[in-house]
């Protein structure tokens, strides 16, 4: 009885990986959508993505509902406490990383009613950069890789330097055209939110380096040598 009980355990906490990957994957393939509804201007991919973002929140639901039964049934300790911690505040940033795209595709929806800007600038190179890290920091936390996962909180740093270029850019396009002032502010918001999908991507990284090593890394200015 305890084996079969042992074999359920662990068979939950591998579908509870598999649900995360699951979301992660969904999350990343609603950033390209986004980005590339609005760089081709298509209303129809974006109002798709927006569609789908039920399914993310459907997922974190799920993954919620199976770390709180794992918790409850089977009191987990140590290392398994921290795998089912981590992933529910994991959910949390991926959620909030699926309202983000969703955002980014609602913006392209607004803007394939107006004219079009000469250039998206550096956004296309932003989304890359914040699907990558997105996509990382899931890889670390499959691998339990904490050197990928501090890879990953280095890369905050370019994509903030990437929203403080582009925010430059588009403030000067507004002053030499003001008619695109309506225009430029939606790009803007998209850049913010691709900066923030880095922010959550950072987060995650950082609830790997706490699964693995026990330490939380939030918050600090640097990072202790001993990881």
């Amino acid at each position: 009885m305890p084996q079969h009980t042992d074999r359920a355990y662990e068979s939950q906490l591998g579908k509870l990986r598999s649900c995360l990957l699951e979301m992660g994957g969904l999350v990343e393939d609603q950033i390209a959508q986004a980005v590339r509804s609005l760089t081709e201007r298509d209303p129809v991919l974006a109002h798709a993505t927006v569609d789908r973002d039920h399914t993310v929140n459907r997922l974190d639901v799920e993954i919620d509902e199976l770390s709180m039964k794992l918790i409850a049934l089977h009191q987990p300790a140590a290392r398994d406490l921290r795998l089912i911690t981590t992933a529910l505040k994991i959910t949390t940033d991926l959620e909030r990383i699926g309202d983000l795209a969703t955002h980014i595709a609602e913006r392209a929806i607004e803007l394939t009613a107006e004219p079009p800007l000469k250039t998206y600038v550096d956004i296309p190179r932003m989304a890359e950069l914040a699907s990558s890290m997105v996509h990382r920091s899931l890889d670390a936390f499959v691998r339990e890789d904490i050197e990928l996962a501090l890879q990953v909180c280095g890369s905050d740093d370019t994509i903030d330097g990437l929203h403080d270029r582009l925010l430059e850019e588009l403030l000067s396009f507004m002053v030499e055209d003001p008619q695109a002032i309506s225009r430029v502010m939606r790009l803007l918001f998209i850049s913010k939110y691709l900066e923030r999908i880095g922010d959550h991507a950072t987060n995650i990284a950082e609830m790997v380096i706490f699964l693995v090593k026990g330490t939380s890394i939030r918050h600090m200015d640097t990072i202790p040598r001993e990881l």
